[in-house]
């Protein structure tokens, strides 16, 4: 074997060695800031209306005020400089909001602090969530991205089967508050430990991408397809959060138990494992844009399953295609993004659309929850909304270009495996 040729085997064993530590750091870090974090406190919603008196609208605005203040200050921000430093001082600044938010959560039994505490919440999931998980991944990965970013979104799904069943586990043992602690904790000693160890770029790395000329942000805002890809996935963002947010009260509203109730939203997140995993074979497959409406009429196909008279294994039905379509949901959006307009500036891309992803996800489960029938305990008209909602995202990303794979791998500027040291 010739030295050239064993020199390029090691770089090549390091490198896929490399890539299964950053989906593996991946995997874990959106296990717990948004697995365990976001679809962990919808089921302590219904504690909290009835220790604190709160109405479903107020428990469901901590969300909306955190996202709305957060989001526009900082989601560009954090994407410009994951973009220009790397992502690991981020996601660990993030990893530690995220745990402190949940402890206080724990104990806010005042609006304001309420409040407070869903701004760090905010800030946890912007600075260590998605947004850098997503650069991480497209920086790694040319091939095959798809296919890792959808085993690295299994971690919000298995975060999210888990957690339900977690937290009726211990809210029974140690009652609701000591369960909310519980699961602060529980996310930092998840995330943490393995995104110590990701090296940010080396300084000569660094200078030689700061000689590169960055893609100018104005020339993505001045392109059409940077808006239909913003408002397409704010209609399915904003469908699937107004039933999320509200699925344990509508749950409740049916007599379920805390432990019914935990395994049909488990069984939800479970579903979203397998949509994930065939989402992300499908985005390596055929064009994303198709993928994309396949992802938004399933969740349009789902919500009227809440709205229909019972029937045997009615809310079974709904959890598997719902579930199906909220475990694509997340991860088409940076994909269809890096297809078109190029991994080097995902960062800032996703940035700004998940700053406006946020304020769907917000709004919509406190408009759902002012629509609320509270004499009738109906969910129909905002339920019917969000289904007209999701139709007009359809709509939305149909007139999105098709994409191609191998044309866009020769146009976007990725960053090599080699750059990055552990």
């Amino acid at each position: 074997m010739t030295e050239d040729k064993a020199i390029l085997i090691n770089t090549n064993t390091y490198k896929r060695s490399s890539q299964a530590y950053i989906v593996a750091t991946s995997f874990l870090t959106l296990l717990a800031l948004s697995g365990f974090a976001y679809y962990g406190l919808p089921f302590f919603y219904d504690f909290m209306t009835h220790e604190y008196g709160w109405s479903r609208t107020v428990v469901t605005s901590g969300n909306a005020v955190g996202k709305l203040l957060v989001g526009p200050l900082f989601g560009f921000i954090a994407g410009w400089m994951i973009d220009r430093y790397g992502p690991r001082r981020l996601m660990i600044s993030g990893s530690l909001m995220m745990g402190a938010a949940l402890i206080g959560l724990s104990f806010s039994d005042s609006l304001g602090m309420f409040y407070l505490f869903y701004v760090f919440n905010a800030l946890g999931y912007v600075l260590g969530g998605p947004i850098p998980c997503q650069v991480l991944i497209s920086r790694w990965f040319d091939k095959n991205r798809g296919k890792a970013m959808g085993i690295a979104y299994l971690g919000i799904g298995t975060g999210g089967a888990i957690v339900p069943l977690l937290a009726a586990g211990l809210e029974k043992e140690f009652g609701w508050q000591l369960a909310l602690t519980t699961l602060g904790i529980l996310i930092v000693l998840i995330s943490l430990p393995m995104v110590w160890f990701i090296k940010d770029p080396s300084s000569r790395r660094v200078k030689r991408e700061s000689a590169q000329e960055m893609v100018p942000i104005k020339n993505i805002l001045k392109n059409p397809n940077f808006y239909l890809l913003a408002l397409g996935s704010m209609c399915a963002i904003g469908a699937v959060g107004g039933v999320g947010q509200h699925l344990k009260l509508y749950l409740r509203d049916l007599e379920y138990t805390q432990t019914g109730s935990a395994q049909i939203m488990s069984f939800v997140l479970l579903s979203s494992l397998a949509g994930r995993v065939l989402i992300g074979f499908l985005a390596d497959q055929i064009s994303r844009k198709y993928v994309m409406i396949l992802i938004y009429l399933l969740v349009a196909l789902a919500i009227p399953l809440l709205m229909m008279p019972d029937f045997h294994g009615r809310i079974y039905l709904f959890a598997l295609i719902f579930g199906i379509g909220l475990g694509g949901d997340y991860m088409i959006i940076p994909l269809m993004a890096g297809d078109l307009f190029g991994v080097r500036a995902l960062g800032r891309t996703m940035g700004i659309i998940l700053v406006a992803d946020g304020v769907a996800e917000s709004v919509f489960p406190m408009l759902v929850g002012a629509l609320y029938n509270d004499a009738a305990k109906s969910y129909n008209l905002g339920f019917a909304i969000l289904i007209c909602v999701a139709l007009v995202g359809v709509v939305i990303v149909s007139f999105l270009p098709k994409t191609s794979e191998n044309k866009l791998e020769l146009q976007s500027e990725t960053n090599k495996a080699s750059d990055y040291d552990f």
